[in-house]
C-alpha cells in the first residue's frame, strides 16, 4: 500500500510538471487590451461571454499560441509579476485567468509566450506607457468562490455545455454527462470550454464529472434537476 501511494503521488507530480502546475517561474512578455474598463476583454476564445457576471472581473488574460493549448488552456491561472525593467515595473504580483487567444501577429506569434492581459490588471504590475514589459510567470491553484457552473445550451439532441468557475488546476480536459436514466457518456469539447453531448437528455436530472490537466476529477451528482431548461446556469461541486 505503501508502494502504490508513492507511485501515484509520482504519477500526480509528474502530470503537474508537465503542465507546469506548481512549477517555477518562467519569462514571457506582457501587452494589454480591452480598454480602461476592460469592456474589450468580453466574449474571447474560451467562450465565458460577460466575464463580470462569470466571476472573471478584469483579472483576465489573453494567451498567445504557444500557451493556449487550442483552447485547453481557458480557465488555468498564472501568477505574473514584472520584470527587469525598472523604468516601466511595479512591485507586486498578479494572478489571472486565462479567458481569450491573443492571434498570431507580432508578440503573440509561435513560439513567443505572451499574456496580453486586461488593462486594468496590467497596470498593477507596470505602468500604462510602457506598452509591454517583461514578465515571469508561474501556473497555481485557482481559487474561485462557489461550485463549477454548467451552463446548458442547444436544443434537444444537441446539449452544448459551458463550465465555468473551475477552481484547483482550472484548465478542463474531459467532461462526462449522465442523465438519471443513462450512464455515463464523455462529452466532446466544440470549442473553448462548450462540451458537447448529442444525446437525449430532455426530463432527466443531470450530473457532471469534470476532469482536469492534472488528472483530478469532480463529479456533481444530479447538478441539474429534472426540471432544467436550456439557458440555465446550475451549479455542482468544487476542486478543493
Amino acid at each position: 500500500m505503501a508502494l502504490l501511494g508513492f507511485l501515484l503521488v509520482g504519477i500526480l507530480s509528474t502530470v503537474s510538471s508537465v503542465n507546469g502546475y506548481n512549477g517555477g517561474w518562467i519569462n514571457a512578455h506582457a501587452t494589454f487590451y480591452g480598454g480602461g474598463d476592460a469592456s474589450g476583454t468580453m466574449g474571447g476564445a474560451c467562450g465565458y461571454g460577460n466575464l463580470y457576471s462569470q466571476g472573471y472581473g478584469t483579472n483576465t488574460a489573453a494567451l498567445s499560441t504557444a500557451l493556449f493549448d487550442n483552447g485547453l488552456s481557458c480557465g488555468a491561472c498564472f501568477e505574473l509579476r514584472c520584470v527587469n525593467d525598472p523604468q516601466w515595473c511595479l512591485p507586486g504580483t498578479i494572478v489571472v485567468t486565462a479567458t481569450n487567444f491573443c492571434p498570431p501577429g507580432g508578440w503573440c506569434d509561435a513560439p513567443n509566450q505572451h499574456f496580453d492581459l486586461s488593462q486594468p490588471v496590467f497596470e498593477h504590475i507596470a505602468q500604462y506607457r510602457a506598452g509591454i514589459v517583461p514578465v515571469a510567470y508561474r501556473r497555481v491553484a485557482c481559487r474561485k468562490s462557489g461550485g463549477i457552473r454548467f451552463t446548458i445550451n442547444g436544443h434537444s439532441y444537441f446539449n452544448l455545455v459551458l463550465v465555468t468557475n473551475v477552481g484547483g488546476a482550472g484548465d478542463v480536459h474531459a467532461v462526462s454527462i449522465k442523465g438519471s436514466r443513462t450512464a455515463w457518456q464523455p462529452m466532446s469539447r466544440n470549442w473553448g470550454q462548450n462540451w458537447q453531448s448529442n444525446s437525449y437528455l430532455n426530463g432527466q436530472s443531470l450530473s457532471f464529472r469534470v476532469v482536469t490537466s492534472d488528472g483530478r476529477a469532480v463529479v456533481s451528482f444530479n447538478a441539474a434537476p429534472a426540471g432544467w431548461s436550456f439557458g440555465q446556469t446550475y451549479t455542482g461541486g468544487q476542486f478543493r
